[in-house]
């Protein structure tokens, strides 16, 4: 063991590393013991030499139910009454998805109605200036 590099592995700023583990290494991160949020992990690596190298990771922890809101965005100006619609919804287990309320409805997107107002447009002038060229003749 003396001659590989040992890693000390630390969660956002706790004092004692939740591992202390001989490189190379592979193990798997429990993250359902976090809470919903951003955490850091702090890899410290110590040579054979005694020289130390940090390595800090930022993540995300989404353990919870998913939150969709449509009719309101973080940071926006409103005034007026918004209609607003929020869905949560859990993601079940590793081995089955849930799938009820996985799904968030969502308003039309306006640029959807502007390409069906040009497509009707098109066809109108279409029918109108392909009425009047006669392709059969008689």
């Amino acid at each position: 063991m003396k001659d590989k590099s040992i890693l000390y592995l630390f969660i956002d700023d706790e004092p004692d590393p939740i591992a202390e583990l001989t490189a190379p290494v592979t193990f798997e991160l429990d993250t359902t013991r976090l809470v919903d949020g951003k955490h850091t992990l702090k890899i410290v690596s110590e040579d054979p030499s005694g020289k130390a190298g940090i390595r800090i990771i930022p993540f995300e922890v989404r353990n919870g139910p998913a939150i969709a809101i449509e009719g309101l965005k973080e940071d926006a100006v409103v005034d007026g009454t918004i209609p607003i619609m929020i869905n949560a919804y859990g993601k079940g287990d590793q081995k089955s998805f849930v799938i009820t309320g996985s799904e968030t409805p969502q308003s039309i997107p306006y640029w959807i109605f502007i390409l069906l107002v040009f497509f009707v447009a098109w066809a109108i002038y279409f029918a109108i200036t392909s009425s009047s060229i006669n392709l059969f003749t008689k």
